[in-house]
């Protein structure tokens, strides 16, 4: 993996340090701090019923988001063929 060397103010340097976990190296400290996720670091999060919540919750979303784009798509097919006639 490409590493790259940056700049850090004492301040911003020992900001960082703070918030580093024991034996986690600063590059995880930054992604973690920056809200990158591995799937490592969220399992266990949710109890199994917590889980299922949120999947069906995604899925109904999905389903809501799809209707919603099938019935634009209506709309606009009907506009341009009303605008054509």
């Amino acid at each position: 993996m490409a590493t790259k060397t940056i700049s850090l103010d004492e301040e911003a340097y020992e900001r960082l340090k703070a918030r580093k976990k024991e034996g986690e190296s600063f590059s995880e400290t930054v992604k973690r701090l920056a809200g990158e996720r591995s799937w490592n670091e969220v399992t266990g999060i949710l109890s199994e019923d917590e889980a299922r919540d949120l999947e069906a919750a995604i899925e109904e979303g999905r389903t809501k988001s799809g209707e919603r784009g099938d019935r634009l798509t209506a709309e606009l097919d009907e506009a341009v063929d009303e605008t054509s006639e």
